[in-house]
């Protein structure tokens, strides 16, 4: 199990080296590749109105005109180490992990994301309980009851949330229940945790349940076809012959069998969401790194986007560095792989 473990978290690590590698590449190598000189990469970080002598100086400040492994070099040194910025006069230190400064507030990116962070996570994890729970009892009660009017209307509603953007969805309820019931937040609030947990989850709760409804009709989806499949196996036969009750049969026994690719989409989908529920924070109007992420390419904010990017790819890493290690308590098989 150790070695298990060490083998995953060095996968872990490695995966995070090559997006590093492709965040950079994108951002420096591609426009180098498609004609930009180092005056035109620094033209982005001095503004418009920049005389010529400006961006050269800038361009030499920044290190563009150093060959690109080196550049590479100090964009890995600054995320795990921090960086020191040349700001003509004076030498400014931004600490790790270093994404570079807003190009509109003039401040460092890592501060801006972890502020926007608890509403994201805030969000996910809301949304992640209930369409897991909902998701997953759905489709082991429509495998237990095929073909019966549950199955035929769960799977018609779960084919609705699977088709039905969340745009649509959420101003949907948001005309419904916020407008005009008046039973849910309206949007746009936010309440920390820590200030009132019962406000936080009135702001948050039509948010968790529009996102949860996407999700949830996925999962039900996918635990109807596994629980199929695993109902019908010999252990399965063998332990109802053996005389064991029969939720003892079905939680223990066919849904621990139908639970491996469950736990593999809700790792991808978990780490996505933590990285930014894109959709939905904009649809609402919430403060997390969704929304952070639609600014910063609406003002073409290239640091602020190039830290999104790579703390969304940290955290889907990380997501399913977790369901790798969960796999190994569901399925002891894995261990030996």
């Amino acid at each position: 199990m150790v070695t298990y473990i060490i083998r995953r978290l060095i996968w872990a690590v490695v995966m995070l080296s090559i997006v590093s590698i492709i965040t950079f590449g994108i951002f420096f190598l591609v426009p180098r590749l498609a004609g930009a000189t180092p005056e035109d990469l620094a033209a982005r970080y001095v503004g418009r109105t920049a005389t010529e002598q400006q961006v050269k100086l800038a361009a030499e400040q920044l290190g563009f005109n150093d060959p690109l492994i080196v550049q590479y070099g100090r964009f890995a040194k600054g995320i795990v180490a921090g960086a020191d910025y040349n700001n003509g006069p004076s030498v400014e230190h931004c600490p790790a992990p270093c994404f570079g400064y807003s190009f509109r507030t003039r401040l460092p990116v890592w501060p801006d994301l972890l502020d926007r962070l608890p509403v994201t996570i805030s969000l996910a994890i809301g949304a992640a309980v209930i369409w897991v729970i909902a998701g997953v009892a759905t489709g082991v009660v429509s495998a237990l009851r095929r073909g019966s009017f549950f199955d035929r209307a769960a799977m018609g509603v779960a084919l609705a949330g699977v088709s039905l953007p969340i745009f649509f969805t959420g101003m949907v309820s948001l005309v419904l229940f916020s407008y005009g019931l008046h039973i849910t937040a309206p949007g746009n609030v936010y309440t920390p945790f820590l200030t009132n947990p019962l406000t936080w989850a009135y702001d948050l709760l039509l948010p968790w349940i529009t996102l949860a409804f996407l999700y949830a009709a996925n999962y039900a989806r996918l635990t109807r076809a596994g629980m199929l499949e695993t109902m019908n196996e010999d252990y399965i036969r063998t332990a109802r012959a053996k005389g064991l009750a029969e939720r003892t049969v079905v939680l223990k026994h066919g849904l621990r069998g139908a639970l491996t690719p469950i736990l593999t989409i809700f790792g991808l989908d978990f780490g996505l969401l933590l990285g930014g529920a894109v959709l939905t924070e904009s649809t609402y109007s919430l403060p997390g790194i969704g929304k952070y992420a639609i600014d910063a390419i609406g003002y073409q904010d290239l640091p602020q986007v190039m830290g999104v990017v790579l703390v969304a790819a940290f955290f889907v890493v990380f997501a399913n560095l977790v369901v790798d290690l969960l796999y190994a308590v569901v399925d002891p098989r894995v261990r030996l792989v």
